[in-house]
């Protein structure tokens, strides 16, 4: 049962508690590039994922293996190799998406929630922690990159997942699909998170409060 807890607090701990976007502010350059629709976002997201996960359950795997002084360029060399699985999938699946993304999905390899995952965390911990923690991550990112390109896409084009939303007679607010719209709704999302923090922290200021005035 303690596994089992553990395991699922290593899931929360990347989904939630650590989000990637609203929490540590990382991979911002395909947060603010790709997200101007929902079906880029996930699709991004997704990507990042299977690579996060699947670089990080090899890195753990091989960790005691790896020499320490190579470890960095062994960590890029598997991240790398699996964002070539992924270039060359959504190559094949659909070029329309692979032309909407363009070099971003290469440029997964420099993305520093990898790298930081794999140093932080993969090569420090057994395979299944790792995989559920670097899962955890990836579906954390995608849910923020979606969070951005839903409401871009909304205001920016009347639309979610290509379905109209508003009617004709909806005027789109075209800095929604601009660059500055990225920042404004990223902005947006972290005021709300904050709020939320901030008021989970005066309730539990105020419970201990009270709890003290009682004793």
């Amino acid at each position: 049962m303690s596994t089992l807890i553990s395991n699922f607090d290593e899931f929360m701990d990347g989904l939630w508690k650590q989000n990637p976007i609203f929490v540590m502010m990382l991979g911002m350059c395909p947060t603010l590039a790709v997200t101007v629709s929902a079906v880029n976002s996930i699709s991004m997201g997704l990507a990042t994922t299977f690579v996060l996960t699947a670089s990080c359950l090899l890195i753990s795997i091989l960790r005691h293996i790896i020499p320490k002084e190579v470890r960095i360029a062994s960590f890029i060399v598997i991240i790398a190799t699996f964002v070539t699985v992924v270039d060359y999938s959504i190559q094949a699946i659909s070029l329309e998406l692979y032309d909407a993304l363009g070099a971003y999905i290469k440029l997964i390899v420099a993305n520093c929630i990898l790298l930081g995952r794999a140093e932080a965390h993969a090569a420090r911990m057994p395979p299944v922690p790792a995989t559920l923690n670097a899962f955890g991550m990836g579906l954390g990112f995608t849910l923020g990159l979606l969070a951005i390109g839903g409401v871009r896409e909304i205001f920016g084009a009347g639309k979610l997942f290509g379905i109209a939303l508003f009617g004709p007679h909806f005027q789109p607010w075209v800095v929604m699909v601009l660059p500055p719209g990225g920042f404004f709704v990223l902005a947006g999302w972290l005021i709300l998170f904050s709020g939320i923090r901030a008021n989970k922290q005066r309730k539990i200021e105020a419970e201990l409060a009270l709890k003290g005035a009682k004793a």
